[in-house]
Order: C-alpha cells, then sequence, then structure tokens
C-alpha cells in the first residue's frame, strides 16, 4: 500500500538501516529533531511544536482506494485516518526506533491474552465521542471489524479477521445480509467498554492486527455501505466535512473530541485539505514553493526534483530514509506461459534489477537491489540468493546471467521468447520507468512486454488485484510496492504470499500463489508463542516464495523525502512504511 501498511514493533534490522541513513549524509545538523538536517527526521521529529492553529494543506498524484477506514488499505491512507478515527491500538506518533512501538488508543490498555493466544480482550476509554455527541461504544468495534471483513461490497482491505475469528454456523454473511443483532458471535460486547475476540487458532501478534484501521468504531446506524466514505463518522481530532472523489477532501476539528480520553494526539492545525488528482511533479514544485506541506502518497520526491532538493539550501529539509518497502514483479501463474515455473525463472534472471533501481532513483531515491521478498528491515528477514545475477563490465547484465535465462526459456519450451504485459501505475512516473527498464531487459532474451498504465487509486479494485481481469486481458507481471502491515515476517507476507488473501477484487496477493508448504509455514508460525521460532519460521517460508519464482524482488525502497519549513513534528514513522507521521503534524 503503494500498498503499504502498518507496522509495529522495534525490527532492530530497519532501526539500524534508519541510524545508517542518518551517519551517511555527512553534514547532519540539528539531529536532535529540535531543527532542521539532513536525515534529522529519521531518529525525531523536527521542528517541534505544540502550537495550534493554521491549515495543513496535501496533496496526492490520484485518490484513495477509499477513505473508509473500513475499505482502505493503502499506507498513507491507514496513517492519515488515525486523524479522524481512533483504533483499538495504532502505533506511537514518533520518528526513528519509537515509531515502531504498538500503543493503546481507543483501549485503556494491550489486549489481555488468554486460551493459548486464542482469546484477546480489550477495555475502552470511557468518554469517548463521535462529532455528532454520541458516545463510542465497544458494540461500534464490532460492528466496523463485522462491515470491513464480512460484506461483499467493502473489499479493499485485508480480511484477517474473517480468517481468524471463529465463524458463526452457518456462516456469517456480514450486517448487511445478517440481520439478527447478534451479528459475529465470536466477537463479544459483554458491556459499552469491554470487547472480546476468540480467533480459531492462535494468533500472537493481535494487538499489531487491531492497530490497522478496521477497528476504527462505526456506528451501526451511520452506516451507507460504499457511500460512507463521503459521510464518516468521527471518533478521532478532527471531522471530514467533505470528500469529493477525484478532487479533494477537507477536515475540520471535531467539537466532541476531548482531549482528556486521547493521551496520543496534539490535534494542531484548525483546517487539513487534501487535493487529489495532483501531477507528482506539480506537487513537488509547491512542496518548494511553500505552498503545498506535505505528499501524502509518502513515495518522495519525483527524479526531476531530487537534484534540487540536495542543493546546500534545501538539503537541511531532507530526510533519506530506508522505507520497509519493498518494490517488486509479482508474476500471474494463471497467464500462460507464466504458469510453467521454468519461463517464470528465465524472467527472475533476465531482469535487470540495478537497471529497475536506476529507473527509480537509484541507490539514493530508488533503494538497494534486493534478492528476497522479506527486506531487511522486517523481523525475519534472511540474506540469500536463488538467482543471482551479475552486471557486465559496460552495464547490462552478464554473459553468463543472459545465458541462464536463456537456458530456462528452452525447458520452459519457449527457446524464442514470449510476449506478455507489465502493469505500473500511471501517477507514479518512477514506477513507470522501472517498467520501461525490465521491458527492455527482458527483451533482450526474446521476451516481449507491452506496458499498461492505470491509476494509483484504482489499481488493485479494478484491475491487477481483480482476478479475471488479469487473466482476460493476459496481464503476467504487475509491478507493486508493499511495506509491513506490521513489521514481522507475517506481518509482511500474509497478504501477498498465503492463498487465503487470494480475492475477487482488491487483493495483493497478484501471483495468486496458494503453494501449501507456505501456507502452513505462515500458519504455524503466527500460532507458536516463541518469538525466536517465529522469526526464524518466516526467513524459511520466505525461500518457500522464492522458490516458486512467483515474486520477482527489485529494491528495498529508500525515498528522498521533503518537510517543508513550516512543517512542525515531522519525523519519518517506520509503522507506516517510512513516510512521514501525520498524527501530530502541525503548521508554523
Amino acid at each position: 500500500m503503494n500498498k503499504m501498511r502498518p507496522i509495529a514493533v522495534f525490527a532492530a534490522g530497519v532501526v539500524a538501516a534508519a541510524g545508517l541513513a542518518a551517519c551517511g549524509g555527512g553534514d547532519d545538523s540539528g539531529g536532535s529533531g529540535s531543527g532542521p538536517g539532513y536525515n534529522a527526521g529519521n531518529q525525531a521529529q523536527v521542528n517541534k511544536s505544540d502550537k495550534k492553529g493554521g491549515t495543513l494543506k496535501f496533496g496526492d498524484s490520484d485518490d484513495w482506494d477509499s477513505p473508509d477506514p473500513g475499505n482502505t488499505y493503502y499506507a498513507f491512507s491507514q496513517n492519515f485516518a488515525r486523524l479522524y478515527g481512533r483504533g483499538l491500538t495504532t502505533f506511537k506518533p514518533a520518528a526513528g526506533k519509537e515509531s515502531l512501538e504498538v500503543v493503546p488508543d481507543l483501549a485503556t490498555d494491550m489486549g489481555q491474552s488468554s486460551d493459548g493466544g486464542k482469546t484477546w480482550t480489550y477495555k475502552l476509554r470511557t468518554g469517548v465521542k463521535y462529532d455528532d455527541g454520541s458516545t463510542v461504544t465497544s458494540k461500534d468495534v464490532k460492528y466496523a471489524v463485522e462491515r470491513s471483513n464480512y460484506t461483499k461490497e467493502l473489499q479493499l482491505g485485508p480480511k484477517y479477521f474473517k480468517q481468524y475469528l471463529v465463524d458463526n454456523k452457518p456462516a456469517y454473511k456480514g450486517p448487511y445480509e445478517d440481520k439478527s443483532d447478534e451479528g459475529l458471535k465470536s466477537i463479544e460486547t459483554p458491556d459499552d467498554q469491554t470487547i472480546v475476540f476468540h480467533l480459531n487458532t492462535p494468533f500472537q501478534e493481535f494487538d499489531y492486527l487491531v492497530a490497522m484501521s478496521q477497528t476504527m468504531p462505526v456506528p451501526k446506524a451511520k452506516d451507507t455501505g460504499t457511500k460512507y466514505e463521503t459521510a464518516i463518522v468521527s471518533s478521532g481530532p478532527y471531522k471530514v466535512d467533505n470528500y469529493t472523489r477525484g478532487k479533494s477532501m477537507t477536515l475540520s476539528r471535531n467539537p466532541n473530541w476531548n482531549q482528556s480520553t486521547d493521551p496520543i494526539r496534539k490535534a494542531l492545525p484548525d483546517k487539513i485539505e487534501v487535493q487529489v488528482k495532483q501531477n507528482a511533479d506539480d506537487i513537488d514544485q509547491r512542496l518548494l514553493a511553500g505552498s503545498l506541506d506535505m505528499d501524502i502518497a509518502g513515495v518522495g520526491v519525483q527524479s526531476g526534483t531530487q537534484p534540487k532538493v540536495l542543493t546546500p539550501e534545501q538539503k537541511p529539509y531532507v530526510d533519506n530514509p530506508v522505507q520497509g518497502f519493498l518494490r517488486f514483479m509479482s508474476l500471474n501463474q494463471h497467464v500462460k506461459p507464466l504458469d510453467n515455473k521454468h519461463c517464470r525463472v528465465a524472467v527472475q534472471y533476465a531482469t535487470d534489477k540495478v537497471a529497475a533501481q536506476t529507473a527509480y532513483g537509484g541507490p539514493l531515491a530508488g533503494g538497494d537491489v534486493a534478492t528476497t521478498v522479506l527486506p531487511p528491515s522486517v523481523d525475519g528477514y534472511t540474506k540469500f540468493d536463488l538467482y543471482p545475477q551479475k552486471q557486465a563490465e559496460n552495464g547490462g547484465l552478464d554473459e553468463a546471467t543472459v545465458a541462464k535465462a536463456k537456458q530456462e526459456l528452452q525447458a520452459c519450451g519457449k527457446p524464442d521468447g514470449f510476449s506478455t504485459k507489465i502493469s505500473a501505475r500511471s501517477d507514479r512516473p518512477k514506477e513507470v520507468a522501472m517498467a520501461e527498464a525490465i521491458q527492455q531487459s527482458l527483451a533482450k532474451v526474446g521476451i516481449k512486454v507491452s506496458i499498461v498504465q492505470y491509476p494509483a487509486g484504482d489499481y488493485f479494485n479494478k484491475y491487477v488485484g481483480v482476478p479475471k481481469y488479469v487473466h482476460e486481458h493476459g496481464i503476467g507481471m504487475m509491478i507493486m510496492a508493499w511495506a509491513a502491515d506490521w513489521p514481522t515476517g507475517y506481518g509482511f507476507l500474509a497478504q501477498i504470499v498465503h492463498g487465503d488473501a487470494i480475492k475477487p477484487s482488491g487483493g495483493n496477493n497478484l501471483a495468486e500463489m496458494d503453494d501449501p508448504a507456505v501456507n502452513k509455514g505462515l500458519d504455524d508460525a503466527i500460532a507458536n508463542p516463541d518469538k525466536a521460532a517465529r522469526m526464524k519460521a518466516y526467513g524459511e517460508v520466505d525461500k518457500l516464495v522464492m522458490g516458486t519464482a512467483m515474486e520477482v524482488p527489485l529494491v528495498y525502497a529508500k525515498a528522498l523525502m521533503y518537510r517543508p519549513k513550516r512543517v512542525t513534528n515531522a519525523g519519518i514513522t517506520y509503522s507506516y512504511g517510512g513516510m512521514y507521521d501525520y498524527l501530530n503534524m502541525g503548521v508554523e
């Protein structure tokens, strides 16, 4: 989400990497987070302030998948939704190591686990009110989980809860079809301040799962299904005054929000404005000119802007975090001839990853060349390379690597290569450039790919995340980016490689991988209370995934992030894939 998502606990890898980035600038100043300095925002919030007032202005090159907290999956969306919604837990509004800590939000404390990790109980804070003055109850949290996981209409978010909660008998059909007051029996609300989740198997990382926006409460009487995105009920410090798809969103203060019920939010700006469908290069120019405060998608400045932000005048306002994203290419196993493993292995060898890295921005703004699905920032990462490549002295892949690709094409019955399509997001120029670089390198072994482009807001829910569309249009290769839902191997891998994550639309398992060994490895690991054993298992699952050759890792992402002078409390949150934390941001 970018499919990118929330991440959580302290992952030594990302913090070490962030530390290296902070040291690597050579001209750090203001590293305490008090003032500007290159990479200062990697470790602390820069330009700290409690000053209230003003308007915080965001721009977006496309649009939300949906701003409905129960029907969204982009990381920026999860980050931003915390301004108008409160989940049971969330990630600490901080930078660097601290940002990976999961903390209570709507709940008074972390979950109380019993039954070996199959039962989780949370107590809600008292006195939390919606923008209409009514009181938030545990029933509203239960309803939010039911609507986001059990309805045909809301398909854009993950379905972890549906996968792990004990189902009704007969199967629960969701609140839009099941009109009984009881709803899903495995979520109990014995009183207005208590919610109990009963799972079908132990889930040892449940506190991270309830940090997702799907636990932001929704009062049943106010739910309007897919239209709810234009009439969201706020439980946070801001209410949504207006959202017009393709145009804008405006937020103002929730008059019934009370600071005494919310120890983590400062609620600094009076208003927050988001303009969508803005040209990516124009967003950069407006950031530099000071007429815009943030690129909400958090993907970093575009290639043409990179030299401008590295000048002596602008560099103190730049951070270069290791983002926790993997940029990769999924190969759909149901699009011929990629149903043949040898054809997929040929693509693994023939995809020039250095060319892809260069197209996205090089080592500084693109990232490091990737060989695994798990990035180094995630607990469970193991370093290995099943399809090693070498570069020729004059650039491009060397003869031995090209020979391996041709050998695999021979083995899959396509000695002269084959034709297919590769997808990229049309409003993300660096992603399109990456697709072009891959297209050129594959052509050298006879694999001809045509590029198809789709807007980010619809990329997963109308196009590449819809298996029927992918099969009918022969899209064999799909570029995407992914960050962990929380920073463990399960939080990273489950939604992109587990068979249970295949959905009719809005899916992220673009390869449609349903490998029994991969599924079992993830299921066994998440049930294991021994953390060290879980982390070891995640590394083994990564090797199994790479063994299928369905995922082509390209780069472990880095970006050049720009924070204008007037923005206060600007720090990189690794919980949301290495963008700025929006929760307590303000303006001078």
